[in-house]
């Protein structure tokens, strides 16, 4: 027997040698039959693994997404583009805000210039050029005010844009005797307040500062110009084709549709006046047009623009009590019952017709209050701010 056993091992091992590319087929057969029936059980296992994976990712957009921020009166100071760049500046405000009822800040995003002062990635903002960054690092400056638990509001100034207008022509205002660009009494040129380009374009900044981290998007300059030669005016996508209250109500509309599913809310400057005058004023701002698009409006209720002879004051910025107490109450009274509008001020901390000391100031502010604002927003154009009257 161990004679034969032998003999079939030497016959087996020399079939091996003579055939082995035959036993590693056979092999190779073997292994992919014996894998193939282990494929459910793993085609199982990857999908319990892809479905977490999936679970996982919905639950960090869900973390990742930002809500509005708890509504409440906001008392803000306005802070350049510059101011806001200056990490001392910002730290020094801060400092003044903890001690004070300051608890916001208005920061410039586009001013009078047209450019942006931050670092933007918006197409066409670096197509164009449409930059000036005076802010570095717009996120950390957001950041040392949300450490404090301030709130924060990007300022816009939409239809005044001279580094826009003067690179597309055809989106500003026209002076119709020259052929040229339009230029108001500084010098400065606007965009067609009806280009429903330029529309987009201010969208698509305030959703870009958003997404950076503001609470709250202010837009002002939403009017026509109101300055300069204006009987030579002309708009190459208007063409006087309805009103210019109907062109910012219309812009407003546009604005406020887009803009309704940000985490931010929405507010826009009117002039003081526009609470007690019931026309445009020929500049296209009417309280009713924009109360139900915005969550705030903002009237510039600064004394010293008013009018002398203006409720039978002869000097109404010495009568800073007087002039805002009558302006909020009859704003307010415009208000729709169901509007969700509110009326938040700004007011002057500046010296212009008079001298706003600390007793000055409080008086617009026992105005504010008496007459029902929202809170306030603070303007001095030199960032240099009586914190001891908000106090």
């Amino acid at each position: 027997m161990g004679a034969f056993l032998f003999f079939c091992y030497n016959i087996f091992m020399k079939t091996i040698k003579e055939n082995h590319w035959l036993f590693i087929g056979l092999f190779l057969s073997i292994f992919l039959f014996i894998l193939s029936c282990l494929a459910i059980p793993i085609s199982s296992t990857d999908n319990k693994i892809t479905n977490v994976f999936k679970i996982s990712s919905e639950k960090k957009e869900e973390v990742k997404k930002r809500e509005k921020v708890p509504e409440k009166p906001i008392n803000a100071v306005y802070l350049t583009a510059y101011s806001a760049g200056n990490p001392n500046k910002v730290d020094s405000i801060i400092e003044q805000m903890k001690n004070s009822q300051i608890n916001g800040v208005i920061i410039d995003i586009k001013d009078y210039s047209g450019y942006l002062s931050y670092d933007s990635n918006i197409e066409m903002v670096n197509s164009l050029d449409l930059e000036q960054v005076k802010i570095k690092d717009l996120a950390v400056v957001l950041k040392k005010f949300y450490d404090n638990n301030f709130y924060t509001i990007a300022r816009i100034a939409v239809f005044q844009d001279p580094r826009l207008s003067s690179l597309k022509n055809d989106w500003a205002v026209q002076n119709k005797n020259t052929g040229t660009i339009w230029k108001d009494n500084k010098g400065l040129s606007w965009l067609d307040p009806s280009n429903p380009e330029v529309w987009q374009y201010n969208v698509d900044i305030a959703k870009e500062v958003v997404e950076i981290g503001f609470d709250e998007v202010n837009l002002d300059y939403v009017r026509f110009p109101s300055d300069g030669p204006i009987s030579v005016m002309s708009f190459p996508k208007w063409q006087e084709q309805g009103s210019k209250a109907d062109v910012i109500r219309d812009f407003f509309v546009y604005f406020s549709d887009k803009m309704k599913d940000e985490p931010a809310y929405i507010s826009a400057d009117l002039f003081g006046m526009t609470t007690t005058v019931i026309n445009d004023m020929n500049i296209g701002q009417l309280l009713e047009n924009t109360i139900p698009y915005f969550d705030y409006i903002c009237p510039m209720v600064y004394p010293s623009h008013y009018p002398d002879g203006y409720l039978g004051l002869a000097d109404p910025a010495a009568h800073p009590y007087e002039v805002i107490f009558n302006d909020i109450s009859v704003a307010n009274t415009r208000l729709s019952t169901s509007s969700k509008a509110k009326i938040r001020p700004w007011i002057q901390d500046f010296n212009l017709g008079a001298i706003y000391d600390e007793d000055m100031i409080r008086k617009e502010l026992e105005a504010n209050i008496d007459a029902g604002g929202y809170g306030y927003l603070v303007w001095d154009p030199k960032n240099i701010y009586t914190f001891n009257a908000y106090k």
